[in-house]
């Protein structure tokens, strides 16, 4: 019997969507494309195709616009999409909730590296998980800082190890250490084998950068600038990775800063390059991991910082203070 007080206007509420129908439409919606979508949550393409009309019938909107070609989203349903994104994210953070507080360090921890950090620090924080956390399931994303930062944002990603300062909203920082950079030159460079370098003498010098995006490339330039270097280096050469930065300048096509963790690494291997460090204070960058603010494992993340701060302090660096 309809209530005596509903108006013969008021619509009908839709009745409650299920998480897999959800899970079903925030899938095509990402995708576009049913057999993609299909494949990317594991479902079957007419199990998708079913779920996703029967959100339509419950909502009593049509999200989808069809054709043989492609699939489009409906004005409604790109409304509705980024509410079904926001519902499938607040109930991955109530599991997330609900696993850290059946016991810490189980389950998967998603973390991201950047890639002039990856194979320097790896084999420390691979030895301390398997040593100290070995119910933790470990998954290691490399990526370029911007890419981490949206797969923090996005629930990709749990906890990143990268450089800092970020600056940004929402990102909670947990500092593990400083190391200072190392200036790398060809043999017979006038520079190569001082330990008094001054950070002026790169005015002078032609730098060798990483490609852009990068952030050891902004730090460079950054160092540039203090030095004095307004314009920054005349980039006319760049390497997608440390190693070919370094064999670049063993080449003789000019030098270039390394972190001092990826100095051994880097240059053992070729007795053409030479290292020279600065006068203090040396140029320097700080290596922290970083979480959402207010992550449901906050406390497991600062655990796992302080044991890192531990294993790492045998490396060339300075390890940092809690909360510095």
């Amino acid at each position: 019997m309809a209530s005596p007080y509903a108006s013969p206007h008021t619509p009908q509420r839709a009745k409650q969507p299920s998480l897999s129908q959800l899970r079903a439409f925030s899938a095509v919606a990402e995708h576009l494309h049913f057999r993609d979508a299909a494949a990317a949550i594991g479902m079957s393409q007419p199990a998708l195709s079913g779920a996703v009309s029967a959100l339509e019938e419950a909502l009593g909107v049509q999200l989808l616009e069809r054709t043989t070609r492609k699939v489009l989203l409906s004005p409604a349903g790109e409304r509705l999409a980024v509410r079904a994104r926001a519902v499938l994210d607040a109930v991955a953070e109530l599991m997330d909730e609900a696993e850290a507080a059946q016991a810490p360090f189980t389950g998967v921890l998603r973390l991201g590296v950047i890639p002039t950090v990856a194979p320097y620090l790896l084999p420390d924080v691979l030895r301390l998980v398997h040593r100290r956390y070995p119910d933790l399931d470990l998954q290691v994303h490399e990526e370029q800082t911007s890419s981490l930062l949206e797969g923090l944002a996005a629930g990709r990603l749990d906890l990143l190890l990268l450089a800092v300062p970020l600056g940004v909203p929402g990102v909670t920082e947990l500092p593990l250490f400083d190391e200072d950079f190392v200036l790398v030159t060809p043999q017979g460079h006038p520079l190569a084998g001082r330990d008094d370098i001054p950070r002026e003498v790169l005015k002078e010098q032609r730098l060798l950068l990483l490609d852009e995006g990068h952030c050891l490339r902004d730090q460079a330039l950054d160092i540039c600038r203090e030095a004095g270097r307004s314009d920054g280096p005349e980039v006319t050469t760049t390497a997608a990775g440390l190693a070919t930065l370094v064999q670049l300048v063993a080449g003789g096509l000019g030098v270039t800063l390394l972190p001092r963790t990826a100095v051994t690494v880097e240059t053992a291997r070729n007795t053409a390059l030479w290292t020279g460090t600065f006068a203090g204070p040396a140029p320097t960058r700080r290596i922290a991991l970083a979480m959402r603010t207010g992550a449901a494992r906050q406390a497991e993340f600062e655990q796992l910082a302080a044991a890192l701060r531990e294993q790492l302090a045998e490396l060339p660096v300075r390890v940092a203070a809690p909360g510095e």
